[in-house]
């Protein structure tokens, strides 16, 4: 049974951010004759591996809400530079909408069950779909969504 990973997007003010993020990284992967995978870097590393890469995502929270995932697609143990052993999270080069949920602030990343996960945003409808980011943030943070 699949297993997701949730944790904070740092840096990323939107979701277009996150994609621009995530579009920088595929083109230069495959500007170096790689596939087009973003790699995140964590420090701990996951004990529940099988599970996580048994069709699991990575959820990010962006400004307070879970607003997208990424597909893990594999889990690397690297050694630093500085000796320190790190996980780095290689993540499919599709970001994928979610509909906004709201998510206190945490240090890291957490597991997140499939039924705690929030739903893809395409499967609530075009409507939800078309609605501008900014009033689904609202929204959301109103219970309404």
């Amino acid at each position: 049974m699949a297993l997701h990973m949730i944790k904070l997007c740092v840096g990323a003010d939107s979701l277009q951010d996150l994609r621009d993020w995530v579009s920088e990284r595929a083109l230069m992967a495959i500007s170096a004759g790689l596939e087009p995978h973003s790699v995140h870097t964590t420090r701990m590393v996951p004990k529940r591996r099988d599970e996580l890469l048994d069709g699991g995502s990575l959820y990010w929270v962006i400004k307070g809400q879970v607003m997208a995932r990424q597909p893990l697609l594999d889990l690397r143990c690297v050694t630093g530079s500085d000796g320190i052993q790190r996980c780095e999270l290689v993540l499919g080069p599709e970001v994928v909408e979610t509909a906004p949920q709201p998510k206190r602030p945490f240090q890291g990343w957490r597991y997140l069950k499939v039924d705690e996960a929030p739903r893809d945003l395409g499967s609530l409808g075009e409507g939800m779909a078309a609605m501008p980011e900014d009033l689904r943030r609202e929204l959301a943070d109103l219970g309404l969504l």
